[in-house]
């Protein structure tokens, strides 16, 4: 294997691995947030346990997604620095921004919100939780705007070989952004809602003595389940009239169409002079693959989302395993979508400025292959780690302690506590 193949399999391997820590971290915060501010509102202590169970699942894959976010970002200098050395000046940009918000402001209010449990007045604390969630989905619109530059290059001019930033309001207004954004979104509302739903099916079909606050926590999934499902096929959609535009060969390749790849490829001699420009036939793989699952998921919230409201789900029993059983797939979806997305644009790293084997470091191969392998078994690792803690987390359910804070209610002399 040469450098190029094996530095791409690393970044697609790193970056997979990562992607399932934030889909998961994106759809579970609202879900946090949602509760938490249930209980402000009702003082339903319910709603309390409610907050106190996810926020613990999402706390253990939280700190999972930023170490192996770290790692992601550090190969652009690594691995890839004909990218940072020719784009550097207009993908840097928000991809620092990306890190200030994820790595700063979000893990601040994070911290605060751990540790501010019983400490806070009650408001102080749900805002808290609300500036996470708030700056969680900032994270994800920079990395996207970064995405989307090296999907449509936008907002720079060619000095001397290099790219500069000329107008910044180009890359916020990309048409590769706003789909695409709303996309990732839906998907991240999707699989939090099927995590939640398919976590409590599990509990309720075990009966492990915490119905009320499990049952809940069904209705919730189910309810946003739906908005999540329908929305991500319908920005999925929306983002094939703009690859039309922007990549005719990646959708002729994910159609499988042989008129469409023939005038794809005349179409690419035309752009860019003679060379095979198309990318790999297999990305019809992974679309179909996202697709499929994506109809499933459709199919079955449609379908659940009427036996909840009259209480069959929980007496029939075969919805409560279906749903534990699709807890995995939104997030085979999740990937598969990227695979398309990235992939799809090769051999570019950035369409029609730089390709693959331009934007790649000089590194012998054997040095390319000891970081694939220590990058994927140390990801690989933490990926195992953070489902066996979640398992744990999920197997004990709602206890009576939170980060070291009671799950009782605040005392008055707590809540009053003076600077708060």
């Amino acid at each position: 294997m040469d450098s190029l193949l094996l530095s791409r399999l690393q970044f697609a391997t790193t970056t997979s691995i990562h992607f399932l820590f934030v889909t998961l971290t994106l759809g579970l915060v609202l879900f946090v947030a949602g509760m938490q501010t249930a209980y402000t509102i009702t003082g339903n202590p319910v709603h309390r346990r409610m907050t106190a169970f996810w926020g613990k699942v999402y706390v253990v894959n939280y700190a999972l997604g930023i170490v192996t976010g770290l790692v992601m970002e550090f190969q652009f200098g690594l691995n890839w620095s004909g990218l940072s050395k020719v784009t550097g000046n207009v993908f840097g940009v928000p991809v620092a921004l990306e890190t200030l918000v994820a790595f700063f402001a979000e893990a601040t209010f994070l911290g605060m919100w751990i540790f501010g449990w019983d400490r806070l007045r009650k408001g102080v604390h749900l805002a808290l939780i609300w500036l996470v969630a708030i700056t969680a989905y900032a994270s994800a619109f920079w990395i996207m705007v970064a995405n989307s530059f090296l999907q449509h290059p936008v907002g720079y001019e060619l000095r001397d070989g290099q790219a500069y930033l000329t107008d910044f309001g180009a890359l916020l207004t990309n048409t590769s952004l706003i789909d695409a954004l709303s996309h990732v979104v839906s998907a991240a509302v999707l699989a939090g809602a099927l995590f939640v739903a398919g976590i409590s099916a599990w509990h309720l079909v075990r009966r492990t003595g915490e119905t009320e606050v499990f049952g809940r926590s069904l209705r919730w999934g189910l309810v946003l389940a739906p908005v999540g499902a329908f929305s991500v096929v319908h920005f999925g959609f929306l983002q094939e009239v703009v690859i039309e535009r922007n990549q005719p060969a990646k959708l002729a390749q994910m159609y499988e169409e042989p008129a469409r790849i023939a005038a794809a490829q005349e179409l690419l001699g035309r752009q860019f002079g003679p060379g095979d420009l198309m990318p790999p036939s297999w990305i019809a793989v992974p679309y179909q693959i996202m697709m499929t699952s994506g109809f499933v998921m459709v199919i079955v919230t449609l379908v659940c989302l009427p036996l909840l409201f009259r209480g069959w789900v929980v007496r029939l029993r075969v919805p409560l395993y279906v749903l534990t059983a699709l807890v995995p797939l939104p997030f085979v979806s999740a990937v598969a979508g990227w695979l398309v997305r990235e992939v799809g644009r090769q051999p570019w790293t950035v369409y029609g400025l730089l390709t693959t084997d331009q934007a790649v470091s000089d590194l012998p191969p054997g040095a390319v292959l000891l970081s694939f392998a220590a990058f994927t078994t140390v990801l690989g690792a933490l990926a195992v780690v953070d489902y066996l803690l979640i398992a744990r987390v999920v197997r004990r359910g709602p206890d009576d302690r939170l980060f070291g804070a009671t799950l009782e209610s605040p005392s008055a002399e707590t809540v009053a506590t003076p600077g708060f």
